[in-house]
């Protein structure tokens, strides 16, 4: 079951983090910048059960809040840190760059990361990223041409889309139909959510030049609408498109995607219903928080981490239903952020315990391998 494990070094310094402390009323601040140094909240979720002689590894450490992770072709690591820089975590290459242009605030910063479907031929690196323009924070994807460890002929591929110290989404990838998707927050504006010629509270869908593909609902980047802060996209084998998302301090979701479709933020939450919206395939509930980041599936299964829940949960789904969901490794590394499948077959965890949120040890952030098959039946 077992297997042969790279060892990975980090190399390079992190760049100087300038913290910003903004004084907000009520909700904001009780629920966004407040630290929440407690564990999480016990829930009827079935705890996950890990086999004997699990290979579970860390593979990188002393990261500074790790957000994207993906894979080179010859299987080394490229990660993003929200303040603002990309690492390669290989072998033997000691590389860091710093990406012009971030604004690291709060929640914004350099997020996701995605490679071209055709990144061999063309070398193209695509990064979501939040700026800072006159008149406020704007978020965007650029792309670059990763050429000898450094990003070259950079090329916007969306901007100014409206952005907040909280709420930015962040996530990029490339469909199983070549298309890029990203999910884009409410950025505190709720309304926006439920207006599909905004871009906020959306999952967009755009040709890899940036361009609206046919087949989009609304005749603009627009995808789905109706969402509060969605930070974790995965397809299934035969293409279905599904989304984790953060909820209200609670009752976290997972979704189905489908075009055109109204997700309901910040109109219905759980279980309510209302036509012409979708309610979640399944949500954390009122009282417990997954504070959800990451996702991917594996072998059917949909597997998605959680920042406030500190776990690796493990769905169990049928077609677009899931009949349970398992809790694992619960708060034994702390917050986590991203989870993707290496090319070997491996989960590759990061985590988030430099955020100002949680606790960190000596050697956060970190990279977590997990053997895909170490969780039981």
């Amino acid at each position: 079951m077992a297997h042969n494990m790279k060892k990975y070094t980090v190399i390079g310094a992190v760049g100087v983090v300038v913290l910003f402390m903004l004084i907000w009323g009520g909700y904001v601040l009780f629920d966004y910048v407040f630290p929440r140094f407690f564990a999480p909240t016990d829930t009827a979720l079935e705890q996950g059960v890990i086999t004997e002689g699990r290979d579970i590894a860390v593979v990188a450490s002393n990261l500074e809040v790790p957000w994207g992770l993906t894979f080179l072709p010859n299987g080394d690591m490229l990660v993003t840190e929200r303040p603002g820089t990309l690492k390669r975590i290989d072998k033997e290459t000691e590389t860091v760059t710093t990406v012009d242009g971030v604004k690291h605030r709060g929640e914004g910063g350099l997020l996701g990361i995605a490679l071209h479907p055709q990144f061999l031929e063309n070398r193209y690196v695509y990064l979501y990223m939040t700026t800072e323009v006159e008149g406020g924070l704007r978020n965007r994807v650029m792309r670059y041409t990763y050429k000898n460890t450094t990003l070259q002929n950079p090329t916007p591929i969306i901007e100014d889309i409206p952005g907040a110290q909280f709420h930015d989404g962040g996530r990029i990838a490339f469909g199983p139909d070549e298309k890029l998707y990203i999910t884009v927050g409410d950025a505190l504006n709720t309304s926006a959510a439920q207006d599909p010629q905004k871009l906020n509270g959306s999952i967009l869908r755009l040709n890899p030049d940036g361009s609206v593909p046919e087949g989009n609902p609304f005749d603009n980047p627009v995808y789905s609408y109706g969402h509060r802060n969605p930070q974790g996209l995965a397809w299934t084998e035969n293409g279905q498109l599904w989304a984790i998302e953060h909820g209200n301090d609670a009752q976290d979701e997972v979704n189905v995607i489908e075009k055109g479709a109204n997700y309901g933020w910040p109109v219905i939450r759980g279980n309510e219903t209302q036509d012409n919206m979708r309610s979640p395939v399944r949500h954390s509930g009122a009282d417990e928080t997954w504070a959800p980041g990451g996702a991917t599936f594996v072998n059917g299964e949909l597997f998605f981490v959680g920042l406030r829940g500190q776990s690796v949960y493990e769905a169990d789904v049928t077609d677009k239903e899931i009949s349970q969901i398992k809790a694992h490794l619960r708060t034994e590394y702390g917050r986590l952020r991203s989870i993707v499948q290496g090319p070997e077959g491996g989960l590759y965890i990061t985590t988030s315990n430099r955020d100002g949120r949680g606790r960190p040890t000596e050697t956060d952030d970190r990279i977590i391998r997990i053997d895909s098959q170490v969780f039981e039946e």
